[in-house]
């Protein structure tokens, strides 16, 4: 076993695998419902909040079976911003009620309310990111890089860019050169090391969790991949 394969199991075991499977949402099916629901929960996990509080006010959502177009939009304002606020989600439950409503309006007439008609009308991967910001007046660079990156090794067009948060993780863990495509060597180190039961959307999610829990908070003290990081100067 080499010492990459070595780095690349202890993060993955560390760190989890991707926020999806976590939730409870299955990504493989391409269905209408679970795209439903990962585009919710990305929106959540977009904004300046733990991820914590973001998972537990998804699963509020899912709770009371608010989770596609059609029923956040019968919800309606009131309604969403009681459950935001149940799921701890209180400094933008306001903005945030909002925001869904236009954004599932228009995903509803434009797209009939499914992400995988906007995936197939999309012409390619620019095309894809610029349709799903186009969405409503709420969807960022950072939500739309969230619901993308673990849609990599399902929709043929998602192609992000990786986050900083990733990018930090990789270079303290040496797994990038500085002059290199990022994304080319991890997706060629992931060919080479993967682990069973496990695709490329774990690594990078195990990346991205590392890589903003630890490294941009200089924590390095208490980070679990410590011993191994190259760079802990820069925390």
């Amino acid at each position: 076993m080499t010492a990459t394969h070595v780095i690349v199991r202890l993060l993955i075991s560390a760190m989890g695998g991707t926020f999806s499977r976590e939730l409870g949402i299955d990504l493989s099916t391409t269905s209408r419902r679970e795209m439903g629901k990962w585009f919710l929960a990305c929106k959540l996990y977009g904004a300046r909040i733990s991820s914590s509080i973001a998972a537990q006010t998804y699963k509020e959502f899912e709770r009371r079976e608010v989770l596609l177009p059609e029923q956040v939009l019968a919800a309606g304002w009131d309604g969403l911003v009681e459950i935001l606020d149940a799921g701890g989600y209180a400094r933008y439950d306001f903005s945030t009620a909002t925001k869904l409503l236009s954004i599932m309006q228009d995903l509803q007439d434009r797209y009939a309310g499914d992400l995988n008609n906007l995936h197939e009308q999309a012409q390619n991967e620019k095309d894809l990111e610029s349709r799903l910001k186009n969405l409503g007046k709420g969807i960022g660079d950072v939500t739309v890089n969230i619901f993308l990156r673990e849609l990599r090794t399902i929709w043929k067009k998602a192609r992000p860019a990786l986050s900083l948060p990733s990018l930090l993780a990789a270079r303290h863990l040496a797994l990038i050169s500085q002059q290199g495509d990022p994304l080319a060597e991890l997706e060629q180190l992931w060919r080479v090391h993967q682990l069973r039961g496990m695709d490329f959307c774990d690594f990078e999610a195990a990346l991205v969790r590392l890589g903003k829990d630890f490294c941009k908070k200089a924590r390095h003290d208490i980070c679990p991949l410590r011993k191994i990081c190259e760079k802990p100067q820069k925390y």
